[in-house]
């Protein structure tokens, strides 16, 4: 049996799909669903057990010979949330219990860390997971915060050789887009936010660059297609032996103009891009670069090529957006 936490939500619907395609059936979903069409992730899915977050605990004390898996995606994701106990309570102190569940049961744990936890990328984007190499980084806001005293916390405990699950390994995602993201409102993709305007034939709208010697739109991401998120998810799946902290990107930094330009272009138009300044309030705190190093799970045997920007959301757009059915 398997366990997605967040299988809901945006890269966790796509990774139950995948497993669905393996043939995979015992699958347990560990959601909340709520009153929009969030539902609709899991449409075409074949579930074992759909169970509330608050159920969890009950659920996991029903298995005490441990799960095949514990796919932990499941956390408060907002960048823009404030309520730092909220935080700490979803994405420290939940996965430090699954941690010790999947460590007395042996069972795999593989759990979503966050490109956030790089902050401004001064320290550069090395996914070493050692505890001096990750007290360097300082996120930017409590989400990113969160990931990070996670990170640094199994990264003490495995210097310690303390107990620890068979297989660990956190993925450090940078700006994943893709279908079953539609549910996040304003956290969706920029892709998925220019989408409705390039199809109505108007202007999209990007950040003003405040920083001198970057253009307009020339502030760039590791943008990455999810179906390359859940490759990589799915590589580590099938290899047991690798365990560690690994970044989840494309390893290509490309502007916020080229994602623009790319929409535009799966719709058979010409960019058509207006500037507005930064809010005042996140101007300091907004990245004007990530690119992941992905040296680290090149090593450990992970060979899938990256899908292109322009491939990744040509195929979004045209399969997905525009397309007569936008869930996978």
């Amino acid at each position: 049996m398997i366990l997605v936490t967040g299988g809901a939500g945006f890269i966790g619907s796509n990774l139950v799909a995948a497993l669905e395609a393996r043939g995979l059936t015992d699958i347990v979903v560990c959601d909340r669903l709520g009153s929009d069409e969030k539902w609709r992730n899991l449409g075409k899915r074949e579930l074992a057990a759909l169970i509330a977050p608050e159920a969890l605990k009950d659920f996991l004390a029903a298995q005490p010979r441990g799960l095949d898996v514990i796919f932990h995606l499941g956390a408060s994701s907002a960048t823009t949330e404030t309520d730092a106990d909220f935080i700490v309570a979803n994405n420290f102190a939940l996965s430090q219990m699954l941690w010790d569940w999947c460590a007395a049961t042996g069972t795999r744990f593989i759990y979503a860390s966050s490109a956030a936890t790089y902050g401004d990328g001064s320290a550069g984007f090395d996914d070493e997971g050692t505890p001096a190499a990750l007290a360097r980084l300082k996120p930017l806001n409590a989400y990113g915060w969160s990931k990070q005293l996670f990170d640094r916390r199994i990264a003490r405990l495995i210097e310690r050789g303390a107990p620890h699950p068979p297989q660990w390994a956190g993925l450090k995602f940078f700006n994943v887009y893709g279908p079953n993201e539609y549910h996040k409102g304003s956290q969706k993709s920029v892709v998925a936010q220019i989408f409705p305007r390039a199809e109505a034939g108007v202007a999209c709208h990007l950040f003003r660059s405040h920083r001198d010697g970057i253009p307009d739109g020339g502030q760039k991401r590791d943008f990455v297609y999810v179906r390359d998120s859940v490759a990589e998810i799915m590589f580590l799946y099938d290899h047991p032996a690798v365990s560690g902290l690994f970044n989840a990107g494309s390893g290509q930094a490309r502007s916020f103009a080229d994602l623009a330009a790319a929409v535009y272009s799966a719709l058979g138009m010409k960019a058509n891009i207006h500037y507005v300044d930064t809010p005042v309030e996140i101007r300091d705190k907004y990245q004007y670069f990530t690119e992941a190093r992905m040296e680290r799970i090149r090593a450990a045997g992970f060979t899938a090529s990256p899908t292109s920007l322009e491939d990744g959301v040509r195929d979004y757009v045209q399969n997905f957006l525009a397309g007569p059915d936008p869930y996978r």
